[in-house]
């Protein structure tokens, strides 16, 4: 059992440690490899009560040495070649390797290979959620609705391939960015929403994991100011982000939105995330991310206490299925609908809807069963939800709703 203080800086510290090796070994298997040996030390030599005061910089150190001692013991001049290089950063954990390529970050060159056009679709987001969000495979799994040793392949398969296919380490030249866009939007958004609410664990959100959503999000855009996807995502993430304060109570229990006090809403981000949506509307080019954000951005205009405008919610949720006709967006849809046209009407909705091995579906039908007044379905709903549920906060929430029944 690892202790929750060096289980935490593992969540922090894995994705920019992984990165940082890999820029100058040019190989993530040997980067995480040498990663999960230094953790391994840490777990050892560390006094949980009394940890390094830059852990990040001891793990990489850590790493970056036990990489050295595994090249040793290869006689290859691919080998040789790497261990001097990671010898050139000896004093300094976080700049082993001369910087490549117009951005000055590492995680996000890792997201950029990650999601270079040669690997599978699929591989790319399950690949950038291991590295970057420091995800176990049994998380990523259920992220993508699939059974854990088939998400296990894809991750073998994809490090093989970028190793195998020499996929460069950085940024691509400008030329290259649209075609990598979408891939990378949707692993950002995917590494948030891991954050926004974990698949396991025992709080409800994994905060460095919404940090740096946002930040690799911020990033995107400086480096693409003018893709208004790109802006619609920055959007969307921030207007997330300003309801976190309120999304769990004093005790760290479950607050749904309907029930959130929301002068404890981040009125600055909802500022700055309206003001992006504002701008993503004058360009008249609509994306998934863009109608999104201005979903939450309808929802933020409640910040002052004002009915919340679930006509305008339904109609987003309209153009969204007009042009990203997905299952959850369904979902998503009927449980506005639900305010418009009662639970009835949704429920019709959500029955048509394949998503038997999606947690929050059946989150969704037990509410609009229990609003229905048909308790007897709702319990067996709760318990579906409750099966598929890892996180502690809300299977809390869940058992609590249950039993209210």
């Amino acid at each position: 059992m690892i202790p929750d203080p060096i289980a935490e800086v593992f969540r922090t510290e894995y994705g920019r440690c992984v990165s940082t090796l890999t820029r100058v070994l040019g190989d993530i298997s040997l980067a995480e490899d040498a990663v999960a040996d230094a953790f391994t030390v840490a777990v050892a030599q560390w006094d949980p009560n009394d940890l390094p005061p830059n852990p990040g910089g001891w793990i990489t150190t850590t790493a970056r040495r036990r990489a050295i001692d595994r090249l040793r013991r290869e006689s290859t001049r691919e080998a040789r070649h790497a261990e001097a290089l990671l010898l050139q950063g000896d004093d300094d954990p976080f700049s082993t390797a001369e910087e490549v390529g117009p951005v000055r970050d590492d995680r996000l060159r890792m997201l950029f290979t990650c999601c270079h056009p040669a690997l599978a679709p699929d591989a790319r987001v399950a690949l950038t959620l291991r590295l970057l969000g420091g995800l176990e495979t049994p998380d990523v799994a259920r992220a993508f609705l699939v059974a854990e040793p088939t998400l296990a392949q894809r991750i073998v398969r994809a490090k093989k391939k970028i190793k195998d296919a020499n996929i460069p380490y950085r940024v691509p030249r400008d030329a290259d960015l649209p075609e990598r866009l979408s891939g990378v939007l949707a692993v950002i958004y995917l590494i948030y929403n891991a954050g926004h609410s974990s698949p396991s664990g025992p709080t409800l959100q994994r905060v460095e994991l919404c940090d740096e959503g946002v930040r690799l999000a911020r990033l995107v855009v400086e480096l693409m100011p003018d893709e208004p996807e790109a802006v619609g995502l920055l959007a969307l993430l921030l207007l997330l982000e300003s309801r976190r304060p309120a999304r769990t109570a004093a005790d760290g229990s479950l607050v749904l939105l309907a029930d959130q006090d929301r002068s404890r809403w981040l009125r600055d981000l909802i500022a700055e995330g309206q003001s992006l949506v504002r701008a993503c509307l004058r360009r008249n080019a609509p994306g998934p991310y863009q109608i999104q954000a201005a979903i939450n951005a309808v929802h933020a205009d409640s910040v002052d206490g004002s009915p919340t405008d679930w006509r305008q919610i339904v109609a987003l949720y309209d153009q969204l299925m007009a042009i990203a006709p997905t299952p959850v967006v369904a979902l998503n849809r009927a449980v506005a609908l639900a305010e418009l046209d009662g639970p009835t009407v949704a429920l019709a909705e959500i029955e048509r809807l394949d998503l038997a091995s999606y947690q929050p579906y059946w989150v969704a039908r037990a509410e609009l069963l229990v609003r229905a007044d048909r308790p007897a379905e709702a319990a067996v709903a709760f318990d579906r939800a409750l099966a598929l549920t890892d996180n502690a906060v809300e299977h809390a929430h869940l058992s609590q709703r249950r039993a209210a029944l």
